[in-house]
């Protein structure tokens, strides 16, 4: 029988751009990131989100070389990077302070790394001019660092890391010093600027916006280990954790214990005495069980009478004790009669609900399938 054609463009589109396996770091008996091991694949944006401590920072220094991690590998394109220096390395770093050098202009900024590698004025001039192209500011080269605003100055430098080719960039929350306005305009522009180079984004943040609206993949990462990593629909709605639950979007959490279970259908009997209802998703459950439910705010229904819910498995009536207007984000927290805890709600912009006003007599409810339920009470 004759031997099949070996196909090296589907090996090689399976070899990840970046990988960790197993990777430890400790400081002294301190364990900041522990046994942590994750594949991101060639052109794709993959972002570590998590609160502050928790270890991302120490990741990606791990990967640029900056610290040796206590055991575990990194490998680059299938190769091991243990051994090789920092500046040898096939990765280029954004950190959030950017680090232009303001006695340079642009052009001499984003051929820096060039001129070190020691390549022609020549071919340094044509490839720099290249990359201001690409990212839409062919005409800034003899301008200063200091006569550009911010969002420029984060394109740039994105390509002075951009102009050496890397394999993977990596980016230590570089909007964490923009005004919010700019920061959501340059989510998009980021997104925008790693499809058309191409290019393997590792990005870092606390931000779960940022995580959210760019990433292909995003590691939800707390206390040095990862909790879920999946696609931002994937951790929003099936979050695998409370943890991830609670740090990932907004939601209500009850705390209580297992009362009732119907297939997937979990009853909590909460610590303040209401029964609220929410789904398991398979997971392991049973009568008697500390538990605890996150609900969505905009995943509850909203009514003036109980007669306009649509039958939801959970039904809670209240009073509205604060309306937080900020425009299609607006929600109102209402003081439920039964156990007085509130309960944050997704405020519509049209229809009977739309000018709630404090101290309104509301009605809620929801179904099974949009509370998660997990065993425990943590936070």
């Amino acid at each position: 029988m004759p031997v099949p054609p070996f196909d090296f463009e589907v090996v090689f589109a399976m070899v990840p751009d970046l990988e960790c396996r197993e990777l430890t770091k400790r400081f002294g008996d301190n364990l900041a990131v522990g046994n942590v091991s994750f594949q991101v694949p060639p052109g794709s944006f993959f972002s570590i989100l998590g609160p502050s401590g928790c270890g991302k920072t120490t990741i990606m220094r791990m990967i640029a070389g900056f610290l040796a991690p206590t055991s575990g590998d990194i490998l680059i394109k299938g190769n091991t990077v243990l051994n090789v220096a920092p500046n040898k390395r096939p990765v280029n770093m954004v950190f959030q302070h950017l680090a232009l050098f303001p006695m340079m202009n642009i052009a001499d900024n984003i051929g820096y790394g060039l001129r070190r590698q020691g390549m022609p004025k020549a071919e340094i001039k044509r490839r720099v001019a290249e990359v201001l192209e690409r990212i839409g500011l062919p005409d800034v080269a003899m301008r200063r660092v200091d006569e550009l605003s911010g969002g420029q100055k984060q394109r740039i430098a994105i390509a002075r890391c951009m102009v050496l080719e890397p394999d993977v960039l990596l980016l230590d929350e570089p909007l964490g010093a923009l005004d919010l306005k700019l920061r959501e305009h340059m989510k998009i522009e980021l997104k925008a600027l790693q499809a058309d180079f191409d290019t393997t984004f590792v990005y870092i943040t606390h931000d779960q916006s940022e995580a959210l609206v760019m990433s292909d993949q995003i590691a939800v990462m707390n206390d040095g280990r990862f909790e879920q990593i999946g696609t931002a629909r994937e951790l929003y709605y099936r979050p695998e954790s409370a943890f991830v639950a609670g740090f990932v979007g907004d939601a209500n959490r009850w705390s209580g214990r297992v009362e009732r279970l119907n297939g997937v259908e979990v009853e909590l009997l909460s610590d303040s005495g209401m029964r609220i209802k929410g789904s398991g998703h398979g997971r392991n459950l049973a009568k008697g069980d500390p538990a605890v439910i996150y609900v969505r705010p905009e995943a509850i229904e909203l009514a003036r009478t109980k007669a306009d819910l649509s039958n939801p498995d959970t039904m809670i009536s209240g009073r509205v004790s604060s309306v937080l207007f900020n425009g299609a984000d607006s929600r109102i927290l209402v003081r439920a009669d039964d156990g007085g805890v509130e309960i944050e709600v997704a405020l519509p912009q049209t229809g009977d609900c739309s000018d709630m006003r404090q101290g309104d007599e509301v009605h809620l409810g929801w179904n099974a399938n949009q509370g998660n339920c997990f065993q425990g009470g943590g936070d």
